[in-house]
């Protein structure tokens, strides 16, 4: 799949929102998005930010996950102009979530990491390692969360950092790559 040539294709996260989501979602992303903070050493972290990062982001404006998980994206994205996150709705664009599956399910969110000229750096998603523990500790069965009841603040602040780390990755990636350090001579 060519994860590049797809990048313009996606939406903002506002216009992905008017679009795919329904009042009662942006409700719900609203809500989320008004609980994330990042901490001073976050927010210095993402300045730092050297290289531009393209982010995919598949994701469903119905999904819990996505729900608690997205607009923390879009705090990333505001903290720094190196990063541009295009979001692609899972269900319109089924050859997107074939190539993203993982376990061998569509899940969302996915995120797939860009370099600055569109080459492919990273994919992870759809839950942090912080989330999973919390799931495995809770759940004994199958369930979905639905976003409507956010979780504890103490799950959020580890997901947030979770994620920090998985941008973090891709930018010094990004940083260390000997064909970007050559491209822009340092």
């Amino acid at each position: 799949m060519d994860f590049a040539a797809m990048f313009d294709a996606g939406l903002s996260y506002h216009d992905f929102l008017a679009q795919h989501g329904t009042d009662e979602h942006r409700k719900r992303w609203e809500a989320f998005y008004g609980r994330v903070t990042l901490t001073e050493q976050q927010r210095t972290l993402l300045t730092g930010f050297v290289r531009e990062m393209k982010v995919l982001c598949l994701a469903g404006a119905w999904c819990g996950d996505c729900v608690q998980q997205c607009p923390i994206f879009q705090h990333f994205a505001e903290a720094t102009d190196k990063i541009q996150v295009r979001y692609f709705d899972r269900d319109a664009n089924a050859d997107l979530a074939a190539a993203l599956q993982m376990c061998g399910g569509a899940r969302v969110p996915m995120l797939v990491f860009l370099s600055e000229d569109g080459q492919w750096v990273s994919t992870y998603g759809d839950r942090t390692v912080a989330k999973y523990r919390q799931m495995a500790a809770d759940l004994l069965g199958a369930a979905c969360p639905t976003g409507i009841v956010p979780p504890d603040h103490h799950l959020t602040a580890e997901v947030i950092e979770d994620w920090l780390r998985e941008f973090e990755r891709a930018q010094l990636v990004l940083r260390t790559s000997a064909r970007l350090r050559a491209l822009h001579g340092d």
